[in-house]
């Protein structure tokens, strides 16, 4: 008999394998879905990184929880997630089944829907679904439902609670570490996908330089320099001596020291 669930509401689990499949019905404007799963302690946290069972972790240490990956099915498209309950550690008392769509809103994703079945049946119904409603419309991660520990059974309860933040942060708020040089990393690819040099943005801009202001000594723009200083790739010429200067269109003043030479008898007029 399959459970058509509730938001709140549970059911027991006779199951010892458990197979979670997240549906959605693709569609142009639809975003890629993934699953994944978080395995959590008596605190309500992880005990480490490696309880995150993720597409960059796809199988638990343990080998109790791993991914199946993506289908295409009649219905749409799902990606799943297989819990060995009989082999889960006893310190782990809750597993979250979390849905998350990379950076885009769940308001885009229709029909979404989580199943579980017994996997040690082959192609057996399911043992109960939930449609997942969004609240807001602009979360990006959700946490579908949770398999969890009642003394030495297992329990199903359907959740559809909420992140805006994405996967990474719903995975901090229960104990994951997130590394800080992949968020570097992606802050420059950011800046690169805007045309911003990596990097760009920490460097801090050069010191301002003062405006040269021209001196008594130094030349005039487009003129030489005075006779002071020496021409550029010549030596410096020793001062001349002054010469008065003729008058625009006369010639120079006659020097009063000045003599003709001696003239011969061939310069005598006849």
């Amino acid at each position: 008999m399959t459970h058509a669930m509730l938001k709140g509401s549970n059911i027991p689990l006779d199951a010892t394998t458990v197979r979670a499949v997240v549906r959605w019905t693709p569609g142009q404007e639809t975003p890629d879905v993934d699953a994944s799963a978080l395995l959590l302690g008596p605190d309500g946290r992880v005990r480490s990184d490696e309880d995150f069972v993720f597409y960059n972790q796809p199988r638990h240490p343990s080998g109790t929880v791993w991914r199946l990956g993506k289908k295409r099915v009649a219905d749409g498209l799902t990606d799943s997630v297989q819990t060995d309950l009989a082999g889960v550690d006893p310190e782990v008392t809750r597993i979250l089944l979390v849905a998350s769509a990379d950076g885009v809103t769940f308001d885009r994703v229709r029909a979404l829907r989580i199943l579980l079945y017994d996997a040690t049946v082959t192609d057996g119904e399911p043992l109960a679904y939930f449609d997942i409603k969004p609240e807001t419309g602009q979360e990006t991660a959700l946490i579908c439902g949770e398999l969890y520990r009642r003394g030495e059974d297992w329990k199903f309860r359907a959740l559809g609670e909420g992140y805006s933040n994405g996967l990474r942060g719903l995975a901090t708020d229960f104990g994951i570490s997130v590394d800080e040089s992949e968020e570097a990393e992606q802050s420059e690819e950011a800046e690169e996908a805007e045309g911003v040099p990596p990097g760009a943005a920490a460097q801090p801009l050069p010191p301002e330089q003062p405006v040269p202001v021209p001196s008594a000594t130094s030349a005039a723009y487009g003129y030489p320099y005075p006779a002071s200083q020496p021409a550029y790739g010549y030596p410096q010429q020793p001062p001349q001596p002054a010469v008065a200067a003729a008058g625009y269109g006369y010639p120079p003043v006659p020097d009063p020291q000045f003599r003709l030479p001696p003239q011969g008898p061939q310069f005598i007029g006849r």
